[in-house]
């Protein structure tokens, strides 16, 4: 098996890419970013272990979507590769952005066929302007522009982070502890994705794929007295409430599974389980909207859900306007793209006996189109 490991760097907030998806959730045909740059190297070189940094609320989802190795990133860049180096035991790593998604295969060949020349194999570009740094001209043949993937002695890379200095790269840190480096030529096509503009300019990110993902949620609560009836994100006129570890607003807990399914992302007890005190007596609105910034963080726009509430009592007619505005404002969509309905079950069953509600959801979703802006 070679002795070479990947890091691909995915951990990030994508503060400055400008948008509401995350820059490493960016769709290149059918595959995120992330998986797309992961592709890019391991249909090149067999890796040993290719690891994947992930923030806290996004690596369930990342393991849903790929079998790839997948650790906790950290608050700065240097934090999440020191916990993705934790798990490299190969003698040598490769180092790479997420940002970087179209370096050129040849210059990754470089890279690693100059393993063993240095501590640290380091692409660099020249610059061909006048440089001036503090008013004062500089020699721009002394200059150089650096960038990633970086490919490190392990026991070095990991020796060099050890120290309580920030470093903004792999060879700052190497270079700070007398480690060597070698200097490989980069390339202007493996420019890095920092702000949102920058997509259209890599050639080699192809258009989204046009798709659209469906799922279905079901949920139900039995009566509870003394306690506030909650339901479509409304409160409804009623003595009693649901019986649930939240505000029991069964609709809501529907259309949350129903979202969830529609990208592979499980169901809600997984993201708020029933046994947390942070979730006890939670508005469910708060929820959905949580669930929705993740939806949107992760690529995906809403296109439409429809609700159906079987419920015996109370009577619903009258707030169900409602409920389709509330619930099209938390899902950034218009109203008339939320269908409630509510039925009876002609008073048969649990329903029909008035213990309890039960409402089914569907909801269709789609990626978010970069290109289309």
């Amino acid at each position: 098996m070679p002795d070479l490991s990947l890091i691909i760097l995915s951990a990030g907030k994508s503060t400055r890419f400008g948008c509401q998806v995350k820059k490493q959730w960016i769709r290149i045909d059918d595959a995120p970013l992330w998986k797309f740059v992961a592709k890019k190297f391991t249909d090149l070189y067999e890796f040993e272990n290719i690891i994947i940094t992930a923030g806290t609320k996004e690596i369930s989802y990342m393991k849903k979507n790929a079998y790839y190795t997948f650790v906790i990133g950290g608050n700065t860049r240097q934090e999440s590769l020191k916990n993705a180096l934790s798990l490299v035991k190969t003698s040598h790593v490769i180092v790479t952005d997420v940002a970087r998604a179209c370096i050129p295969n040849e210059m990754i060949q470089r890279i690693i066929d100059s393993r063993d020349k240095a501590d640290i194999i380091v692409p660099y570009l020249s610059v061909s302007d006048t440089v001036v740094y503090k008013d004062e001209t500089i020699d721009r043949d002394e200059v150089r522009l650096i960038q990633t993937p970086q490919l490190s002695n392990t026991a070095v890379l990991k020796e060099a982070l050890e120290q309580k200095e920030i470093f903004t790269d792999d060879s700052s840190a190497v270079k700070s502890i007398g480690g060597t480096v070698f200097y490989e030529k980069g390339s202007i096509k493996a420019k890095k994705i920092t702000r949102y503009d920058d997509l259209n300019e890599l050639a080699c990110l192809s258009e989204v794929k046009n798709t659209t993902f469906v799922g279905t949620g079901f949920d139900v609560h039995q009566f509870c007295e003394n306690k506030k009836m909650y339901l479509g994100g409304v409160e409804i006129e009623s003595p009693f409430g649901f019986l649930a570890h939240s505000d029991g607003d069964v609709a809501l807990h529907a259309l949350i599974d129903a979202l969830l399914g529609a990208i592979g992302a499980g169901d809600i007890g997984e993201l708020f389980p029933d046994n947390d005190d942070t979730y006890k007596d939670l508005d469910s609105k708060v929820m959905l909207k949580e669930v929705v910034t993740f939806i949107n963080e992760v690529g995906f726009e809403i296109n439409n859900v429809d609700l159906t509430i079987m419920a015996e009592t109370p009577r619903l007619s009258s707030y169900k306007d409602e409920m389709r505005r509330v619930i099209a404002s938390i899902l950034k969509i218009e109203p008339v793209k939320v269908n409630i309905k509510a039925t009876t079950t002609e008073k048969l069953g649990f329903i029909g006996r008035k213990e309890g509600v039960a409402v089914e959801a569907a909801a269709s979703l789609h990626y978010f189109n970069w290109k289309r802006i």
